[in-house]
């Protein structure tokens, strides 16, 4: 099958990109330019930027100026978010590679944030408040959790990790929400997770990196064992 046009626009971006010819804040060729030097018509490449600037590597503004035309986002990391809830939407991920991927991801988040002095889990504690309320129902309380491990991911400084924490969220609260449901005791439930939250934030904020690592792999697959959603993650 031919190559679509946009692709080709899509290819030349990505090039410019890796060989450092563009960067964050500089603006894209023209439309006519990139049209006149790719041969294709000037609606493949609306198309392109279309799709560029659903991505997030990009955002488009009409008129003229400085701030005008297609420019390169520095921190696209909405885009990758935006990605990932279109495939969880699709249920494009196995609840199984998503307990994975929250294992490494929010490992690496609690040893990072346990071993920086500059850490501030201000938003943590914030949330952990929030989450004491005791006329919470399972979906409000799940939703507040879900913000809670975000807030952390945030709070490490790493933006992939923190996009696809965000990605992730909510495929998270729909499958913690769906292991509720098993639950028999769920405010025994309540009160355990709330205990464990606060002791992962407890050994961040002790600079603990080998206690919040333990504490926070537990916490994850203790819910997701105790929900009946998987048989246990095991290294």
């Amino acid at each position: 099958m031919a190559e679509r046009a946009w692709q080709l626009v899509l290819e030349q971006v990505e090039r410019d990109l890796l060989d450092g010819r563009l960067g964050p804040g500089d603006r894209l060729p023209s439309e006519r330019e990139l049209s006149a030097d790719l041969g294709v018509g000037r609606s493949s490449v609306r198309e392109a930027f279309r799709v560029l600037e659903v991505m997030g590597l990009i955002r488009t503004a009409t008129g003229s100026g400085p701030t005008s035309g297609a420019i390169v986002i520095a921190t696209p990391t909405g885009g990758l978010s935006a990605l990932m809830r279109l495939q969880v939407a699709a249920q494009g991920f196995p609840l199984t590679d998503v307990v994975q991927t929250r294992l490494v991801l929010e490992d690496t988040v609690a040893a990072s944030l346990a071993s920086d002095p500059t850490r501030d889990t201000a938003d943590a504690h914030r949330i952990l408040d929030a989450m004491d309320a005791g006329d919470l129902t399972a979906a409000e309380f799940l939703a507040l959790d879900a913000q809670l491990h975000l807030a952390l991911a945030e709070s490490s400084g790493n933006t992939v990790i923190a996009a696809m924490m965000a990605g992730l969220r909510t495929s998270i609260e729909s499958y913690v929400l769906t292991g509720s449901e098993q639950i028999r005791d769920w405010d025994a439930m309540t009160s355990r997770l709330r205990a464990e939250h606060r002791a992962i934030v407890t050994a961040i904020d002790a600079g603990d990196a080998d206690a919040a690592r333990t504490r926070v792999r537990a916490h994850i697959t203790g819910y997701y064992t105790a929900a009946g959603l998987t048989p246990g993650t095991e290294d």
